[in-house]
């Protein structure tokens, strides 16, 4: 069990990257949330087995069709295991 915490710059809000973000982490079978950051970033925390984290931080160094992702600053966390959170949302404005 792998968590991550991440930071993304770039051209990442109005382009539907949270939205985005919430099928692909679903898909992969993780946990966790996403927003915005009223810096212009797009933070999200997350959860899941290695493969499947990999895979959802490789779609971030992307993101959607139009988004322009410049930096992605990862940190590893604490995980926090399946019973303390399901599913993956997208949380307001931080």
């Amino acid at each position: 069990m792998r968590r991550v915490h991440v930071l993304v710059s770039g051209d990442v809000q109005g382009v539907g990257y949270r939205y985005t973000m919430k099928i692909v982490a679903a898909d992969a079978g993780v946990v966790g949330w996403v927003r915005n950051r009223r810096d212009g970033r797009v933070e999200a925390e997350f959860e899941g087995d290695d493969a499947p984290v990999d895979e959802v931080l490789a779609w971030m160094a992307g993101g959607p069709p139009g988004a322009r992702v410049t930096a992605a600053q990862v940190t590893d966390a604490s995980p926090r295991g399946s019973s303390a959170e399901s599913g993956f949302e997208v949380r307001p404005t931080a």
